[in-house]
């Protein structure tokens, strides 16, 4: 393993180190390049499934590990070896879809990791564009559940697709004690609500926090960047965390606000993580 100064690096994926192009700029390869050079352990964390960010990022990639679906997996970059992952088994798949589907809730229940790519969906609306567009992405993975008659045996996670409306998120939440509830934003109309359904504290601050204790890394080295609800519980474990400023407003208070992920937010927080360093 390559000698590090004991110290990561966590960075979201879409809208904090994507453009919105869905590209990476040359200035964040850069800056990603030197901390690197610098000794400092590079950590992608996503909500995206390990086939879509291979859809994105190139296995040449400048980063060491990475948290997937949220943290249901994490996978070492450079061989390609599963480290750590979690699931749901049956009862749990059977007690969450009995919740949305009494309120009529459209949902994916996903299979296992690696391959959470492929999921069997639920759909009762029709207005739900969000959902349809979803299912059309992945249309080469997705199986409806009235042609299966089957959800899988485990599950990564299950997604539930909301309209822009919190309360109802918060209340189909407090129905699910004992699984960890996750908001996001979706990544497609960037609009509708994400209820991203996993075993209890599964989320990006567990793995980060899992990932630390695996490479022997004090968490009091480590720094977050993010842009969305799902960074929160990574951005709240890191000790030093920078929030983007395309994030939801409401969350701009509670980390170091950097320019958006189209203004060069990252790096603007890279070169404040490599002073830090250079002079610690």
């Amino acid at each position: 393993m390559t000698m590090t100064t004991g110290s990561a690096i966590f960075t979201d994926l879409d809208g904090t180190l994507l453009n919105s192009s869905q590209q990476v700029s040359g200035a964040s390869l850069d800056c990603l390049h030197m901390l690197g050079k610098a000794g400092i352990v590079r950590v992608i964390a996503t909500g995206r499934s390990y086939l879509s960010f291979r859809r994105v990022i190139p296995s040449d990639f400048p980063a060491d590990y990475l948290i997937f679906s949220t943290g249901a997996g994490i996978l070492d970059l450079a061989n390609g070896e599963l480290l750590h992952s979690h699931y749901l088994n049956r009862s749990d798949i059977e007690q969450i879809t009995s919740t949305l589907e009494h309120y009529d809730t459209d949902y994916m229940v996903h299979e296992p990791v690696p391959d959470n790519h492929c999921f069997t969906f639920r759909k009762t609306n029709s207005a739900n564009i969000d959902f349809t567009n979803r299912i059309s992405l992945y249309r080469n993975y997705a199986s409806d559940f009235s042609s299966s008659g089957h959800y899988p045996e485990q599950s990564a996670q299950i997604i539930a697709v909301l309209d822009d409306d919190p309360s109802s998120f918060q209340r189909i939440s407090k129905k699910l004690n004992g699984y960890q509830v996750t908001r996001t934003t979706s990544p497609l109309d960037h609009r509708s609500i994400w209820m991203e359904i996993y075993p209890e504290n599964v989320h990006k601050g567990s793995g980060a926090a899992w990932l630390c204790q695996h490479l022997d890394i004090d968490y009091r080295k480590t720094t977050g960047i993010g842009n969305d609800y799902n960074d929160i519980d990574l951005l709240d474990f890191t000790q030093v965390s920078y929030l983007l400023a395309n994030a939801p407003p409401e969350l701009h208070g509670r980390y170091n606000l950097v320019p958006a992920n189209d203004e060069g937010g990252f790096c603007h927080a890279v070169r404040d993580i490599l002073k830090r360093t250079s002079s610690s």
